[in-house]
């Protein structure tokens, strides 16, 4: 007796197919798994006997062979136990073989056969759409799945149900999702640039990098504001789009991380993870690899507060990929790769006592101490950071009243401005925003005139800059222009783009700016 069940294995973040093959023959009563099952996928069969008793069948005391094919791809998690337990009640005469035909079943049962909600049904589901006509899926993970158009989804609560769906004697509610009432009041009113008094020139360099898409380093004493500004910019990046948002839940499902109830990411991510965190928690990995924030934060905002608080060899696994936007971990058997577009903001105080430069306060570090505290973030970690801002103390003046403070919507509808301008130069490419640009993007757009050129070597020459650097400045001043609407990049452009690396490549603050003299 011999059944087949359709399933599916997640892989990063995108999903397989996997045939759940079920023998039953005579012989002494013994349940094995084949296919290189996952310790999880081997503990299955304890579940599955449990809850097919349960829900009122009878367990067949002979061999049961499963096999989960592909053979040489190794199977992880709990989303077998419901195809295995299908297959078995098919094997049995329980369910019709030919009913299995035209869905992909996955699950984890409970022992008394209920149906818990797994990791990775919407990456599942999209590779069931090319394969077959419906899924059935827990019925906690039928609104994340039916975000995918094409397939029918149905959503089980327990293992009687699906069997008793099967046989045509119980009818499961088609699951359907709008997905477009997750992009509704997705903002979050209480987070509103209004709140920062004080502070425009750190907030146009924010303006500037959600425009480009830059990644930005505040420097500024405790108290400043670093954080509550961080903590806005999510309020003005431009909104996320349905294929942005379906690869980020892409991400976010795999993890485990949606919220009950959330079948869409409708809103770009904000990470902040704690400068204590490992270089696996933030990359991605593990003995079973999982993402890590840089890929949690697809599409949205990595936020390191205190940055040199953290480990020296933790952030510079960030190199990578701020370079090459997506992280790949590669393990003996295999090597996945997740998408890690995301733009990088970092704070941090400009000497260990947090007071260097503050007129205010007086600062007790030595230049050594200062130079040391600095240091822990490299030079070539520093390049690839496009935006370097002061952040000094408001004054008090400006603390009690700010009459010319934006609002966020404001500043988002110059940012949105600022995008479709790129999005339309850069609609044949793979890339989305000025911060992406490659050499032969650059070649194209970001020609300068004579007098750039000028300020343009003078910088180099002057702050130390590397060829990395010099290309910074002319992708932020690609995007000045863009937020002027003015085609061709001019010196004003430029000029303030130099201003944006206050930093040279040895962490150090430059003479010219007056702090060290």
């Amino acid at each position: 007796m011999l059944a087949r069940v359709l399933s599916s294995a997640v892989l990063g973040i995108d999903a397989t197919i996997v045939e759940v093959e079920v023998d039953i023959s005579s012989g002494l009563p013994l349940f094995s798994t084949v296919g290189l099952p996952e310790t999880s996928v081997k503990e299955s069969k304890d579940r599955v006997k449990a809850a097919i008793g349960n829900s009122g069948y009878g367990f067949p005391e002979d061999h049961i062979t499963v096999n989960l094919a592909p053979a040489d791809l190794k199977k992880e998690g709990t989303g077998f136990d419901l195809p295995i337990a299908v297959g078995i009640l098919a094997a049995t005469g329980v369910i019709p073989k030919k009913a299995l035909d035209k869905y992909l079943i996955l699950g984890e049962l409970a022992l008394d056969g209920r149906i818990k909600p797994v990791r990775g049904s919407l990456p599942m589901a999209l590779a069931a759409r090319d394969t077959t006509e419906a899924i059935i899926v827990p019925a906690g993970n039928a609104q994340e799945a039916a975000v995918v158009k094409g397939i029918r989804v149905f959503g089980a609560e327990n293992l009687s149900q699906a069997a008793a769906f099967l046989r045509g004697e119980q009818k499961i509610k088609e699951i359907t999702t709008d997905a477009i009432s997750y992009f509704s009041n997705t903002g979050d009113e209480d987070l509103d640039f209004t709140d920062v008094h004080g502070q425009h020139h750190v907030k146009r360099a924010l303006e500037v990098a959600c425009a480009g898409g830059h990644n930005v380093l505040m420097i500024g004493p405790p108290g400043s504001g670093k954080t509550m500004l961080a903590k806005r910019l999510a309020g003005i990046l431009p909104p996320i789009t349905f294929e942005e948002a379906l690869e980020t839940t892409k991400i976010y499902s795999v993890s485990g991380l949606l919220n009950e109830g959330q079948a869409l990411v409708a809103r770009r991510p904000f990470r902040s993870p704690h400068h204590t965190i490992s270089d696996a928690g933030l990359i991605g990995g593990g003995m079973v690899p999982r993402p890590g924030e840089v890929s949690l934060s697809h599409n949205g905002v990595l936020f390191l507060d205190e940055m040199p608080e953290f480990k020296k060899h933790v952030l510079e696994v960030l190199r990578q990929p701020l370079e090459d936007r997506q992280v790949t971990i590669s393990r003996a058997r295999t090597s996945l790769t997740y998408p890690a577009s995301f733009m990088l903001v970092g704070a941090m105080n400009p000497c260990p006592c947090g007071y260097f430069s503050d007129p205010r306060h007086p600062c007790t570090c030595t230049y050594a101490q200062i130079q040391r505290y600095r240091s822990r973030l490299s030079g070539p970690l520093l390049d690839r950071i496009d935006i370097h801002v002061e952040v000094p103390t408001v004054p008090y003046r400006e603390l009690m009243t700010d009459a010319n403070a934006e609002t966020s919507s404001d500043i988002a509808a110059r940012v949105s401005k600022a995008r479709e301008i790129q999005s339309r130069r850069f609609s044949r490419t793979k890339i989305f925003c000025n911060a992406q640009m490659n050499g032969r993007h650059m070649k194209a757009y970001c020609k300068v005139d004579p007098s750039c050129s000028s300020l343009l070597e003078a910088a180099v020459d002057k702050l130390g800059l590397s060829a990395r650097g010099y290309k910074r400045i002319l992708k932020i001043a690609r995007t000045i222009a863009d937020m002027e609407g003015v085609k061709d990049i001019q010196a004003s452009h430029v000029s303030e783009a130099i201003q944006y690396r206050t930093l040279d490549r040895k962490g150090q603050l430059p003479v010219q700016a007056g702090l060290f003299m």
